[in-house]
C-alpha cells in the first residue's frame, strides 16, 4: 500500500517531470538551484542545513494553480486531501499595493512536523472572485459564470480515488499509479484552442482573470525549487542568458537572520497556443502565462514579528518613494538593520521568531540554578533554540511576482473600479466555499514551539516564555 506522504512525493516528482517537459527553462532553474545549494553546503558546512537538511531543501517544491469557482476549489481540496495536504492561511490579493488581482488564495500543504520532513510539497491555490463588482460588471460576470459552470477540471475517476485515499490514508499500488496519472494530467497545459476574443475581454480586467476564466482547463502556473542563496542563483541565471524579473521579492539580503520568504523568477515565456478567432479560424499564437519561480525560506515570525515586518515594509516604501528604484535594496537593508534583531538569540528572546527549544545535555555544571526566563536560559547555555522554517507565503510578494510575469499590455494593474464595493472575503468565507477549515499558520507554529517547551525538564521550563495569544 502507498501511504499519503508517498503519494505526495510521487505527485511532486511526476509534476516536476511534466513541467520540465513543457517549460525547459524550469530544468535549467532546477539545475542551477542544485549547483548553488551544493556550493553553499561546501562553503558553510552544517550551518547551511540550519533551516532544513540538504536532502529536504533539494527535493522541496511549491506549485501554483488557479481555479474559477467554489466548486472547483472544493474539488482541488479533495485532490490535495488525498496527498495529506491541508489549506493553511488566507491571502487576499485584491488590494495588494503592488497590483490588485481578482483572486483570493490559500496554500495546501502538510502540517505535521514528520510529514513536512518526509515531503514538504505545497501548492499556492487561488480562486477567482467572480462576485467582485470592482473587476467584473454584470454582463461580464454573467458570461464568466456560464463559462466556468460548463467546464470540468477534474474527472470523476480522479475525485473518487482522491476521496478513498483521504479516507483510508493510502491506496494500493495500482490505484496509486492511476491516481497520480490522472492528477498530473489534470494540471497539464491543454492544447485546446482558446477563444481569442473571450480571453482578451478578461485580460482587459486582469491577465490572471484571463488565465483562469479564459480557458477550459487549469494548469500548473509555476513550480518552485528552494535554494540556499537566492542572490547567487539570480546572478547565475542571468549569466546563462535567462531573463529574470527585476527584483527579489520579500525581505532584503542583510547580515542578520533570514526570515520569512524571499522569491524571484525568470520572466514568463511566450508559449505557443492555438487561438480561435470570432470567425472560427484557428491560428498559431502565443501567451505569456507560465514562469519559473525560485524561493529561499527563512525563520517563521510570530504575530508580533509579522507586525514588525509590515511596519518595516511601510518604512521602506516611505523612504524609497523619492529615491531611484535601484536604491530600494539599500534602503531596505538599512531599515532591517535598525529594527530587526541581528541574532537568532535576540529574535527568540524578544518573541519575534518561532523556535523549538531543547535542553543542552553536556552543559558544564557550575553549581548555579537555571534562570526562569527564556533569555537567561539561552544566554546561559541551558537551552538551545532551533529555528522553525516558514512554510507559508506573503501576499505582497505573490502579487509582485504575478504582476511581473502576467502582463502583455505593460500596465500590470488591469481594470478595477475603485468606486465599487468588492465585498468582504476572509478565511471563514473561503472555508465555507471549499468545505474545509482554513488552518491558521500562526497556530501551527505556536503548537510546534509549545510542544518543545512542554518536553523540557521541569527545571528548564521558562516561567517567562513566549505563549500563544489567548493562553493562560
Amino acid at each position: 500500500m502507498i501511504e499519503q506522504w508517498q503519494l505526495r512525493a510521487g505527485f511532486a516528482e511526476r509534476l516536476s517531470r511534466m513541467y520540465g517537459r513543457e517549460v525547459p527553462a524550469y530544468r535549467t532553474l532546477v539545475d542551477v538551484s542544485r549547483e548553488v545549494n551544493e556550493d553553499v553546503l561546501r562553503k558553510r558546512g552544517s550551518d547551511a542545513e540550519r533551516l532544513g537538511s540538504i536532502g529536504r531543501v533539494t527535493a522541496e517544491r511549491h506549485g501554483a494553480i488557479r481555479v474559477g469557482t467554489p466548486e472547483e476549489l472544493r474539488q482541488v481540496g479533495r485532490v490535495f486531501g488525498a496527498l495529506g495536504m491541508h489549506p493553511v492561511g488566507f491571502y487576499d490579493l485584491r488590494d495588494t499595493p503592488a497590483s490588485a488581482l481578482p483572486i483570493v488564495s490559500t496554500a495546501f500543504r502538510p502540517v505535521d512536523e514528520d510529514e513536512l520532513a518526509r515531503n514538504p510539497f505545497r501548492v499556492f491555490t487561488s480562486m477567482l472572485t467572480v462576485s467582485d463588482t470592482r473587476f467584473f460588471d454584470d454582463g461580464l460576470r454573467s458570461r464568466l459564470g456560464t463559462f466556468l459552470a460548463g467546464r470540468e477540471l477534474f474527472p470523476p475517476e480522479l475525485l473518487a480515488l482522491a476521496d478513498r485515499a483521504e479516507a483510508e490514508r493510502e491506496l494500493s499500488d495500482t490505484d496509486a499509479d492511476r491516481f497520480l496519472e490522472l492528477a498530473v494530467r489534470a494540471f497539464e497545459l491543454s492544447a485546446e484552442p482558446i477563444d481569442e476574443d473571450w480571453y482578451a475581454s478578461l485580460e482587459r480586467v486582469s491577465a490572471v482573470a484571463a488565465d483562469i476564466g479564459g480557458v477550459r482547463s487549469t494548469h500548473i502556473n509555476h513550480l518552485t525549487p528552494r535554494v540556499l542563496d537566492i542572490d547567487e542563483l539570480y546572478r547565475r541565471m542571468t549569466e546563462r542568458g535567462i531573463e529574470m524579473i527585476d527584483t527579489i521579492q520579500g525581505p532584503p539580503r542583510w547580515a542578520g537572520p533570514d526570515v520569512l520568504l524571499r522569491q524571484t523568477s525568470f520572466r514568463a515565456l511566450a508559449e505557443p497556443r492555438a487561438l480561435r478567432s470570432a470567425g472560427g479560424v484557428v491560428r498559431h499564437g502565443a501567451l505569456r502565462v507560465r514562469f519559473g519561480e525560485v524561493e529561499a525560506r527563512g525563520i517563521a515570525l510570530t504575530r508580533e514579528g509579522r507586525v514588525l515586518y509590515d511596519r518595516m515594509l511601510g518604512l521602506v516604501d516611505a523612504r524609497a518613494a523619492s529615491r531611484p528604484a535601484a536604491e530600494r535594496d539599500a534602503v531596505a537593508r538599512a531599515v532591517w538593520t535598525e529594527h530587526l534583531p541581528p541574532t537568532e538569540h535576540e529574535l527568540a528572546a524578544r518573541d519575534l521568531g518561532f523556535f523549538t527549544y531543547h535542553a543542552v545535555p553536556d552543559r558544564p555544571a557550575d553549581g548555579g540554578r537555571p534562570p526562569c526566563d527564556l533569555d537567561g536560559l539561552l544566554a546561559g547555555g541551558w537551552l538551545r533554540a532551533e529555528p522553525i522554517v516558514y512554510e507559508d507565503f506573503l501576499p505582497r510578494s505573490a502579487a509582485g511576482i504575478f504582476r511581473s510575469n502576467l502582463d502583455r499590455t505593460g500596465s500590470g494593474d488591469g481594470a478595477r473600479d475603485r468606486e465599487r464595493d468588492g465585498g468582504a472575503y476572509d478565511a471563514d468565507r473561503l472555508a465555507v466555499a471549499m468545505g474545509r477549515e482554513v488552518l491558521d499558520p500562526f497556530a501551527l507554529y505556536e503548537r510546534q514551539r509549545d510542544r518543545s517547551l512542554a518536553l523540557l525538564p521541569r527545571a528548564l521550563r521558562p516561567t517567562r516564555a513566549p505563549r500563544p495569544q489567548g493562553a493562560s
